[in-house]
Order: structure tokens, then C-alpha cells, then sequence
């Protein structure tokens, strides 16, 4: 990849965190934002908060809103086949995370990409491979049994259609589990699923610069989270 992308995110590092901290801080400035975002843009900006800055050893107690909108389609817990709770959706991950450690060693052993961009393929698969082992050990934590793995089916043609296809599926993934984050009930699994979450927008948003079109933010300043129902109908061309 090219420093200056490198560059440009060491400088935006702390400035980023140092907004988050201050509205954290400011009570007034707060309130302010979630306003400006509304119902949807809250819940995702405290679930970053509480990801980027840890948990407070005080707390304020705030009173709900006044108005009762229904939360987002997307909360929608996971079909009951991965199991409940906290461990369905888990295991819901995982089953994503099978797939793109499958389909990124496939690439890698098609070895359609050479160099710089070859290196960064290949280290996007080692990091599916680690997300892989995280989840199903945590689903074994909790007691619970972690999902079969399915037998993944991609093709795998040109380096152009490779690339956009893994922009495709990254994307898929980030939206995936956002889409879950209103429904985790424990805050350490909600702070691990966001850790994911965020490194497979990454991963999209630097593929982005490899396919014609692509956009490193394609939904513009709020990423949008996907249903189950909508990531598994998604998904299941690519399972065998």
C-alpha cells in the first residue's frame, strides 16, 4: 500500500480519539451530537465509545428518550440454528469468518497478485485466520458449541473480479456485524465483535482503491449495519 495512506491514518488516529474523548467528557457537547444523529447514529456512537475509550469507573444515569422508535431492522437476532444469545451471534460470525479465510486462501493460492498488493492479500487472509480462531474460542468460553464450517465455493477468475469481490465481502462483513451490535448483550463480546468490525472495514476500504469505482466509504459518514437475513441470502451463492 502507499505510505501516504499509512501517513494520513497515524495523523488521523488522535485527533479521532481525541473528539471521542471530549464529547465523553462534555455532557453538553454530548447530547448536542446525538441529537444531530439521531436514533440510529447514537446507538453506533455509543458502541464505538464504548469500544475506543472503555468502560468509566462512574457512570451517568440519563433518562431514555421520550419517543419510542422502534430500533433498526438490523437488530434482529440471528436465526436460532447458531444457537442463543450472545453464542448465536457468535457463531453467526463465525460462520462468516469461515468463509473469508477460505476464500482469501484461495486467492492466495491462486496467486493472481504479486508484490505489494500480494503481501497485503496475503495478510488480510492471516487476519481472517485469527478472527477464525478468536470467535470459536470464545464460543467455547461461554460454553457454547462452536458452528459447523461450511465448505466454501468462490470463484476465483481475474485479479480484477478477485479484488472485487473481496471489496464485496469485506463490506458484507462490516455491515454484518454492526448489524449485531444492538443485540450483544455482554460488553466484552460487544467490544471484541467491534474490534473485528472494524478491522473488515479497513480491509474494504483499502481494497476499494484496487477496484474500478470502489469508494473506501461507499455509504458516506455513517456505515450502514445489514440484517442476518440479508448477509446469509448474500453469502449463500458462495457455500457449497
Amino acid at each position: 500500500m502507499p505510505n501516504d495512506l499509512e501517513e494520513r491514518e497515524d495523523e488521523l488516529a488522535p485527533q479521532t480519539r481525541g473528539i471521542v474523548e471530549e464529547l465523553v467528557r462534555d455532557d453538553v457537547g454530548r447530547k448536542k451530537f446525538l441529537k444531530a444523529v439521531g436514533t440510529a447514529g447514537a446507538a453506533s456512537f455509543g458502541a464505538f465509545v464504548l469500544a475506543a475509550c472503555g468502560s468509566s469507573s462512574t457512570t451517568t444515569k440519563t433518562k431514555p428518550p421520550a419517543t419510542t422508535t422502534a430500533p433498526p431492522a438490523a437488530a434482529a437476532s440471528v436465526p436460532a440454528s447458531f444457537g442463543a444469545g450472545d453464542i448465536g451471534i457468535l457463531n453467526y460470525a463465525l460462520t462468516l469468518e469461515y468463509l473469508e479465510d477460505q476464500f482469501y486462501a484461495k486467492v492466495i493460492a491462486a496467486k493472481l497478485f504479486t508484490g505489494a498488493v500480494g503481501s497485503l492479500v496475503s495478510e488480510f487472509g492471516a487476519q481472517e485466520a485469527e478472527h477464525v480462531a478468536a470467535i470459536h474460542a470464545t464460543v467455547l468460553k461461554l460454553g457454547g458449541t462452536p458452528a459447523a464450517k461450511p465448505t466454501g465455493k468462490f470463484p476465483i477468475g481475474s485479479a480484477a473480479d478477485v479484488a472485487k469481490l473481496a471489496y464485496t465481502v469485506e463490506n458484507l462483513g462490516a455491515s454484518a456485524y454492526l448489524g449485531q451490535a444492538g443485540s450483544i448483550s455482554s460488553p466484552t463480546v460487544l467490544a471484541a465483535a467491534l474490534a473485528i468490525h472494524t478491522v473488515e472495514a479497513r480491509h474494504a476500504a483499502t481494497l476499494a482503491t484496487l477496484v474500478p469505482g470502489g469508494h473506501v466509504t461507499p455509504t458516506g459518514a455513517f456505515a450502514n449495519p445489514a440484517t442476518a437475513a440479508t448477509v446469509l441470502a448474500a453469502v449463500k451463492p458462495f457455500i457449497a
